[in-house]
């Protein structure tokens, strides 16, 4: 499994409309992508600084995602966000969520 983390900053007040916008807009085009497992969003206290998990079957589908409806997602999202979102990728190495656990090798 592998995942994407994107941290951004919201404008003032728009945690809500943020919210609204994903649930009805940006979550349907994820469920549409092949390889897409999950999503969990976490805000900050004042709902300003937000993170954004994505969980993927493998760095293959993440990377579609990232380079063919990610810029999709940045448009739409431009109106609720400061700045530029930051990304990182990384392999999963346990979620009791999803059942899955590697192990390193001895």
């Amino acid at each position: 499994m592998f995942a994407r983390n994107v941290s951004f900053h919201l404008k003032s007040n728009m945690l809500s409309d943020y919210t609204r916008t994903f649930d009805k807009d940006i979550l349907p085009l994820l469920r549409r992508q092949n390889g897409f497992k999950d999503e969990i969003t976490f805000s900050g206290p004042g709902g300003i600084d937000v993170t954004a998990i994505s969980l993927w079957d493998n760095k293959a589908s993440s990377d579609t995602y990232n380079t063919n409806t990610y810029p999709e997602v940045l448009k739409t999202m431009a109106r609720f966000i400061e700045g530029t979102p930051k990304v990182q990728t990384s392999d999963v190495v346990n979620s009791t969520f999803h059942k899955i656990a590697v192990h390193a090798a001895a």
